[in-house]
């Protein structure tokens, strides 16, 4: 995937979960598409998601899982797809996770 995006709009303010665990900014390219891009600080947590999503990770390493399944490992350059109307544990022990979101 490319490393930055050309023609978006930026949100300002940015999304602040989990006391600051993960910050992320919402972006929309100039079709329409949405996106966001964010870090997650060392800790363990569970995103609920509406549209069904593809995180990209752009920096560090994580554990995710699904609902149902085991915990999987992903690290710079690999990516997982979680399903719409689900949720997905997270889990990050070293270096920020910094991911970019790519909602469908």
């Amino acid at each position: 995937m490319s490393s930055n995006f050309e023609n978006v709009a930026v949100v300002k303010k940015a999304n602040v979960y989990f006391d600051g665990k993960c910050v992320s900014h919402s972006l929309v390219l100039a079709d329409g598409t949405r996106k966001s891009v964010g870090v997650i600080m060392p800790a363990t947590l569970t995103f609920n998601t509406g549209a069904a999503e593809i995180m990209e990770t752009v920096a560090g390493a994580c554990r995710y899982k699904l609902a149902g399944a085991d915990w999987v490992l992903v690290a710079a350059g690999e990516s997982f797809n979680v399903p719409a109307n689900s949720a997905f544990d997270i889990e990050v022990t070293g270096e920020p996770y910094h991911y970019v979101c790519h909602f469908a």
